[in-house]
């Protein structure tokens, strides 16, 4: 049933609304890699989406834009990257956005200076939409 449709059957009812859905679709870039804008903290920083990474990482100098700045004792999180093992700081993002999809409070990492380079959509956003699939080129996010 088209959304309108049901929007109308339900008001008619008495019924809630059926939600809409949200949906975002990214295009592969260089590679087949999917990077995006992802609006963190209301800053826009580019990721790249990683379904390899466990959490959303960031690099220091992308949480620092999205004003993240824990204390040198709060990396105290072993991460192993390309470059070997670093410390990171475990933080929780008050809001992570792709366009109109929007997650509250997601679970990340920032990284110690010169770790990486640039910044990782990680599983911690990913899992708490209700899905997303890659095909021909391109990666659908809903929620």
């Amino acid at each position: 049933m088209p959304r309108f449709a049901a929007t109308l059957f339900a008001a008619l009812l008495g019924l809630a609304s059926p939600a809409l859905a949200v949906t975002e679709t990214l295009t592969a870039g260089a590679g087949g890699h999917f990077f995006t804008t992802a609006r963190i903290n209301d800053r826009d920083i580019t990721v790249l989406v990683d379904t390899g990474a466990s959490a959303v990482v960031l690099s220091l100098e992308d949480a620092r834009r999205a004003g993240i700045n824990p204390a040198m004792k709060d990396f105290t999180v072993p991460v192993t990257t390309a470059n070997g093992q670093v410390m990171a700081a475990a933080v929780t993002l008050r809001r992570v956005a792709i366009g109109q999809i929007r997650v509250t409070d997601v679970r990340g990492l920032m990284m110690p200076r010169g770790a990486m380079e640039g910044s990782l959509l990680g599983m911690s956003f990913l899992t708490r939409l209700k899905g997303f699939d890659a095909a021909n080129g391109a990666l659908e996010l809903r929620n």
